[in-house]
């Protein structure tokens, strides 16, 4: 049966997304008793057809204890107070996300607005097809039907029982032939890439088509764009298809209930993506790559204020570097270090001594009890470079120079201690100095150039966010990258976790979701209870990489 939405109302990728409404169970309808509407019986059913199908807005059914059609007949007013309970549950989950706080995560800023779910609880009571208001709400995001249809492809993959692999080995380099694993390639790369599809099969021959269809992969996925098929690609390509469904499915429920950004200028950094934006309302000010934590040294979301700028800043180095990337450098050639600026410091009577690298015995000194304090002078070698954005955060985290330019060619740009490194310092050091009065570039250029450290507050401190999101949509193209620090993993479990009951004692068995005493002669309950939340777990390092295309839309071959 066709959906009564108004859908001359929906833009096309809506449209392509939305769903008809469930076809109806006969032997249900018909044992309804003659005195329920023949109308309302139908749209109970579709509503529970409805909510059966959950999985395509990327839930799990099961966590919803939606009752069976035949108890329609045997007890109508209980089934219709089940049934309410859990499209509450679900509405809820499907407006506000279902994972709503995630130890370490002040990047997932929820609107939690009880009025706001109130009113699409109203909505759901009031509606005589309520089956279509939870569609109204699963789609109510923008992003949500390209990442429905995305959804939808790479859950066929699964079933199909995933891509076709590339089997082991060595570099696959253009211009190469080789009788299995070229083949095996092409099959992996056409299996999402029309161009490649189309093009003349070269056979065993690693053709500039093929080329060509590894460099569009590599640059949607994050990669470094050379057209080879290094150990990266390939374990990449390899993932299971089930690793890409999960990030997607993670995606579609991060978006839901997001707040809206700060409606003046911000600073946003989507982490697995290795981009800083500056934004002004909906506007792109700038855009540059960045370089992020390490994967043992992960960059953490945060969501943080920038004070002040600092020309010329030196580098008060982390123990943590002091002992495992210092040392072993002090050890082969103390000299170096010193000629790069870097100062040892020790503590004596409470007063810092500083101490003469040439004279520690550096093959003695204990990696575990790292006696002295490092710190690194501002110069065009330093770590830092010539700015620092500062925004005070217990992690100890902000934006800064570096000298290191050439990392920035690099896919994957996951390298520094925590920090984020930038590209292009300068061109935000303007747009932040427009926030500090009497400040312009001319002036700043002059800071930097006299080698003093200096700092400049800020009038208004500016919003920064560094958030960790390892699928996007552009233009309608999802594109899913490498989950570098295994946050989505986390996540997933959460998403999937049967919530406990309200007011249940921790630790206490899981029970259903959804329970609801109330009862309604018209069918509707008076009321929705509110839904528990999932008690969050501590994130766990597990590593787990993107996925990849859509027949109905444009998604990044993965």
């Amino acid at each position: 049966m066709e959906s009564s939405m108004r859908r001359r109302d929906l833009p096309a990728l809506l449209l392509a997304a939305a769903m008809p409404l469930p076809a109806l169970s006969s032997p249900a309808l018909a044992a309804a008793p003659a005195a329920r509407p023949r109308a309302e019986a139908e749209a109970m059913l579709r509503l529970a057809a409805r909510l059966r199908l959950l999985s395509v807005d990327g839930l799990s059914p099961r966590l919803y204890d939606i009752p069976p059609d035949a108890r329609l007949g045997a007890d109508p007013q209980g089934h219709a107070a089940a049934l309410y309970a859990a499209a509450g549950a679900a509405l809820a989950d499907l407006v506000q996300g279902r994972v709503t706080e995630q130890p370490g995560r002040p990047d997932l800023r929820r609107d939690l607005s009880p009025a706001r779910l109130a009113q699409w609880q109203a909505q759901l009571l009031r509606s005589p097809e309520p089956a279509e208001v939870i569609e109204q709400a699963a789609l109510s995001h923008p992003d949500m039907p390209a990442l429905r249809l995305a959804l939808q492809a790479v859950r066929a993959r699964v079933e199909a029982g995933g891509w076709p692999l590339v089997p082991p080995g060595g570099t696959l380099d253009p211009g190469m032939a080789d009788p299995v694993r070229i083949p095996a390639l092409r099959a992996r790369l056409a299996a999402d890439d029309t161009t490649l599809a189309a093009a003349p099969d070269a056979g065993e021959l690693f053709d500039t088509a093929l080329e060509e269809a590894v460099r569009r992969w590599q640059a949607a996925h994050g990669l470094d764009v050379d057209g080879r098929v290094g150990p990266a690609t390939l374990r990449l390509m390899n993932r299971p298809a089930e690793a890409w469904l999960g990030q997607v499915r993670v995606a579609m429920d991060m978006r839901r209930g997001a707040a809206a950004p700060p409606a003046g200028r911000r600073i946003e950094v989507n982490i697995p993506e290795f981009r800083l934006w500056v934004m002004e309302g909906a506007r792109t000010l700038l855009e540059m790559p960045v370089i992020v934590g390490k994967a043992a040294r992960a960059t953490p979301p945060l969501a943080v204020k920038m004070t002040a700028v600092q020309f010329n800043p030196p580098w008060g180095v982390p123990e943590r570097n002091a002992r495992e990337d210092l040392l072993p450098r002090f050890r082969r050639d103390p000299r170096a270090m010193m000629e790069k600026g870097f100062r040892l410091f020790t503590v004596v009577g409470g007063e810092r001594v500083e101490v003469d690298p040439m004279t520690v015995d550096w093959a003695s000194v204990n990696p575990q009890r790292f006696p002295y304090i490092v710190r690194q002078d501002a110069s065009d070698v330093s770590a830092l470079g010539r700015l620092k954005f500062v925004m005070p955060n217990g992690d100890d985290i902000y934006l800064h120079d570096t000298p290191d330019r050439h990392l920035f060619s690099r896919g994957d740009r996951a390298l520094s201690s925590g920090c984020i490194r930038l590209s292009q310092p300068m061109e935000l050091l303007a747009l932040v100095l427009e926030n500090a009065p009497g400040w312009n570039r001319e002036r700043a250029q002059a800071a930097l150039d006299s080698r003093q450290t200096s700092f400049v507050g800020l009038a208004r401190t500016l919003p920064v966010r560094l958030a960790y999101t390892t699928v996007t949509v552009e233009d309608g193209l999802v594109r899913v990258r490498p989950d570098i620090y295994g946050l989505d993993a986390a996540y997933l479990r959460l998403l999937d976790q049967r919530r406990p009951a309200p007011g249940a004692a921790p630790g206490a068995a899981p029970v259903p979701l959804a329970q609801n005493t109330a009862s309604s002669t018209a069918g509707a309950p008076s009321a929705i209870p509110a839904p528990a939340r999932p008690a969050p777990e501590q994130p766990r390092p597990a590593r787990a990489e993107a996925p990849g295309p859509a027949e109905a839309t444009k998604v990044a071959s993965p």
